[in-house]
């Protein structure tokens, strides 16, 4: 009895394991998407650690951001004074859920979700989520961010 319950647990997590992946499209040389997936994740630790020069560095040195409601902002100095968190202010969550990552050539784009939450000076968090779309451009053999938007995002993420 042990063993068939042991069974259909696996089943059940290999099944759903299956359709959180199949969300996710991935097209390209697998060692680039690797790289791309692992800047991913370098630049949400690189917020939560309040780290805003590494943060720029994540871009090509024309990168741009275009940041909702406000102007676009271009170049190393220009973003690292954007990420560069107010005195007090924490990140204490950034997850960035990509649903399709596309290489061609030396530009990949890149576009799905993200989540986090902040934290003030005086300890309330605050949670916030959207969408976003990311033009990566290969450079010296690294991939890096070139134009990155994103915008809130009314109600909870779509799971599909």
């Amino acid at each position: 009895m042990s063993t068939l319950k042991t069974y259909t647990t696996a089943l059940i997590l290999v099944l759903l394991s299956a359709v959180t992946l199949s969300a996710q499209k991935l097209e390209g040389n697998q060692e680039d998407l690797n790289i791309i997936l692992k800047n991913i994740e370098l630049f949400s630790s690189y917020f939560m650690a309040g780290e805003a020069e590494k943060m720029a560095q994540c871009y090509t040195v024309d990168g741009k951001i275009f940041p909702s409601g406000q102007n676009i902002i271009e170049g190393t100095s220009g973003l690292n004074q954007y990420w560069t968190l107010s005195e007090g202010t924490t990140i204490v969550k950034h997850k960035i859920i990509p649903r399709e990552i596309k290489i061609i050539e030396d530009y990949a784009y890149d576009y799905g979700y993200y989540e986090g939450a902040t934290k003030n000076a005086s300890g309330q968090v605050s949670t916030w989520q959207g969408k976003y779309v990311i033009v990566w451009k290969k450079v010296d053999d690294q991939w890096k961010i070139y134009l990155d938007i994103w915008n809130p995002l009314q109600g909870p993420i779509p799971t599909n």
